[in-house]
């Protein structure tokens, strides 16, 4: 069976999902910490400021590199074998997966996760979502082939 290659895309369509999730969350819990540092309890206020900045940071993270691909490690392109998932990245770098490779899905069927050890023995994870691919039919085929390493 030859291996199945897929080139991503932006998934803007995403992308606005996660803003209006990271947003408004994060105007809401600096909203609140501002209150309460010029009200009556200060201490909640540095947990709710460092609650803001994590979901800031983490959304951030989220929309540049797997939704946007606009970082320099994100993936741009993938490829799966029966031994081996390779991902180029927007450096131009090629990372392959060849050891202790699983596949995570969530429960809505939308993204998908992938971790394994690359061939210097590093770590490695990659988020994908549906919205990445050009077509549904080329998802289903990549997810189904996946499931060898779920």
């Amino acid at each position: 069976m030859a291996a199945l290659t897929c080139q991503l895309r932006q998934d803007r369509k995403g992308m606005m999902w996660d803003l209006l999730l990271y947003v408004p969350t994060v105007i809401f819990l600096v909203s609140l910490g501002a209150k309460l540092w010029f009200g009556s309890n200060q201490t909640w206020s540095y947990l709710l400021v460092f609650l803001a900045s994590y979901f800031a940071i983490a959304g951030a993270n989220r929309i540049f590199s797997t939704r946007l691909m606009l970082l320099p490690t994100s993936p741009v392109s993938l490829s799966v074998d029966k031994k081996q998932v390779t991902v180029n990245l927007r450096n131009g770098k090629t990372v392959d997966l060849v050891k202790n490779v699983r596949y995570f899905s969530d429960y809505a069927g939308k993204s998908f996760g992938l971790t394994g050890m690359d061939l210097e023995g590093k770590r490695r994870q990659y988020v994908m979502h549906k919205g990445q691919f050009s077509d549904d039919v080329q998802y289903q085929k990549l997810v189904s082939l996946l499931r060898v390493f779920a």
